[in-house]
């Protein structure tokens, strides 16, 4: 399993990148953009080819997946903190019959000591990050914990076999992808570096 993070702020030709990116495979895309509203949300789903929403999860503005066939939603830190110990509120007005839930963590005992059942779990940083200043990598090991784990921070072909190695499931990038100069041809790489692990 492969996440792709979006870059906090929009970038030249993102929406024409991102329409290449699903055409080569990309499965999870998550659309995260904290300074965009409601409105910019739907803009901003609306320039992306239709057949790609079900592999889109939103981090803001939940209640688009009652109006769009998004693939899931994503509770950063605070949000989960905020709602997540009172799910059956929360949840009651979303349509989210076969749709992911996923949640972030900065901390394996935190993720370890989390009861409700997320699809999956974002820890990071594994390794120093590519995308933000001075975000030191932890090296977290999670071997021992029975959770779909996916390792964020640092990620790049060179790091995918030990993160592995750390117990993660999966691999999340963004900065690995959105910094380079050729993105397309960089998730490429990921993903061939990617599937020849994991078999």
């Amino acid at each position: 399993m492969i996440v792709l993070i979006a870059p906090e702020q929009d970038i030249p030709n993102e929406i024409n990148i991102l329409n290449q990116l699903f055409k080569n495979g990309l499965e999870y895309y998550h659309f995260r953009k904290p300074d965009k509203n409601y409105k910019e949300h739907i803009t901003y789903l609306n320039q992306i080819d239709t057949q790609y929403h079900n592999r889109i999860v939103v981090h803001y503005h939940h209640e688009l997946i009652n109006e769009f066939n998004l693939k899931g939603i994503h509770f950063q830190e605070q949000k989960r903190i905020d709602h997540i110990d009172n799910p059956g509120q929360y949840f009651k007005s979303l349509n989210m019959y076969g749709k992911t839930i996923s949640s972030s963590f900065h901390d394996p005992k935190t993720l370890q000591d989390c009861n409700f059942e997320f699809d999956y779990h974002l820890l990071s940083p594994v390794f120093t990050s590519i995308s933000k200043v001075g975000y030191e990598g932890k090296g977290f090991d999670v071997n021992h914990i029975d959770k779909f784990i996916v390792g964020m921070g640092g990620i790049n072909p060179d790091t995918v076999a030990q993160t592995f190695k750390l117990g993660f499931k999966g691999i999340g990038v963004l900065g690995g992808v959105w910094n380079s100069k050729t993105p397309v041809e960089s998730f490429i790489e990921l993903t061939t570096t990617y599937n020849t692990i994991i078999r």
